[in-house]
């Protein structure tokens, strides 16, 4: 049951912990537990953001910690953190199959587009038309 489950070193798992510290929960389990729509919810948010909380409410201790096994076989995320009510959850994004093929983000849809030109004083502007023309 927990072959699916990523497995995180002491000291990742330390890492994910600290950068979930200021985050807020966003997701909330309360009287009718683990539905499919929550399970759905939990997987969209881990897609998004790869490393959220939950907020469970009104749910007994040993309750909770079958929840969350259930949830991390489910989705194939890891448990960062389980504190009282809080659950911390981690799954790294997968790599988009584009982004492999074309380096620097580019995908084949979208153009290369080209820097914008940096602000600049006046005497700047006059010694970049002046090295352009080539007066020296």
């Amino acid at each position: 049951m927990t072959e699916n489950i990523p497995q995180l070193s002491p000291a990742r798992r330390r890492a994910l912990r600290a950068a979930a510290h200021p985050l807020n929960p966003v997701v909330s389990i309360s009287q009718k537990g683990l539905t499919p729509s929550v399970l759905a919810e939990i997987d969209r948010c881990l897609k998004a953001h790869e490393l959220i909380k939950l907020r469970l409410y009104g749910i007994e201790r040993d309750a909770r910690e079958a929840l969350l096994i259930e949830i991390c076989s489910a989705l194939a995320c890891a448990e960062v953190q389980h504190i009282g009510n809080l659950l911390v959850l981690w799954r790294e994004n997968p790599k988009d199959a584009a982004a492999e093929k074309f380096p620097q983000g580019r995908t084949a849809l979208a153009p290369a587009t080209r820097r914008k030109a940096e602000a600049m004083t006046k005497k700047q502007a006059a010694a970049r038309n002046e090295a352009r023309s080539g007066k020296r």
